[in-house]
C-alpha cells in the first residue's frame, strides 16, 4: 500500500512528473493532443514549487518511495451552493489507479481540511473525464455544471460535492 504524507518543496518535482503524465493519459481524446504535448515539468515544478508556500494542503503517495500520486485542497475559489472547501487536484499515475491510493488520498485532504474548521468541499472535474465514477462512489453528488476553456477548446465541466467532510475521512463508502 501506499505511505500518504504531507508534502513538502523537495516533492515539487514528483508531483509535476504526476501532473504532467496523468493529465497525457486521463485527457487523452478529451483535451486536444497538441496542448497535452506542449505540457511541460519543468515549468509545472515551478508552479508547484509556489502551490507549496501557500494556504493549500498538499498530499503526496508514495510507493516505495517513489511519488505515484498526490491531491490538494484548500479554500473554495469560487462559490457553488454551501460548500467552503474545494479539491483542486488530485492525480495518480496510470499504474497506481485502481488500487485505493486515490481514495486514501482523498481521505487524507477530508481530514485535514475538516480540522482546518471546513466542512464540506466540491470538485470540478472534465466531464468526458471517466473519473466521475470515483467522485460518485466516494459520496459525492453533482452538484453544477459550466463551461472551460482547456487549450483553446471550450469543454464542460462539472462540480461533484461532498457535504459533509466527516463523511469521507470516516470512509463511510
Amino acid at each position: 500500500m501506499a505511505e500518504i504524507r504531507a508534502a513538502a518543496g523537495k516533492d515539487a518535482g514528483a508531483i509535476a512528473h504526476v501532473h504532467v503524465e496523468s493529465w497525457r493519459t486521463t485527457y487523452a481524446g478529451i483535451v486536444p493532443e497538441a496542448y497535452l504535448a506542449s505540457l511541460n515539468v519543468a515549468e509545472r515544478e515551478a508552479s508547484w514549487r509556489e502551490w507549496l508556500t501557500l494556504d493549500v494542503d498538499v498530499f503526496v503517495a508514495e510507493v516505495d518511495g517513489d511519488v505515484v500520486g498526490f491531491v490538494g485542497g484548500g479554500a473554495i475559489r469560487e462559490p457553488v451552493e454551501e460548500f467552503d472547501a474545494e479539491l483542486f487536484a488530485i492525480y495518480l499515475l496510470r499504474e497506481a489507479q485502481r488500487r485505493g491510493i486515490g481514495t486514501a488520498l482523498l481521505r487524507r485532504l477530508a481530514v485535514s481540511l475538516k480540522a482546518r474548521g471546513f466542512r464540506s468541499m466540491v470538485a470540478w472535474v472534465l466531464e468526458d473525464n471517466s473519473s466521475g465514477g470515483f467522485y460518485s462512489r466516494s459520496g459525492a453528488v453533482r452538484v453544477a455544471s459550466k463551461e472551460m476553456e482547456v487549450g483553446g477548446v471550450m469543454l464542460l465541466v462539472v462540480a461533484y460535492g461532498w457535504v459533509d467532510l466527516g463523511m469521507i475521512g470516516a470512509g463511510v463508502w
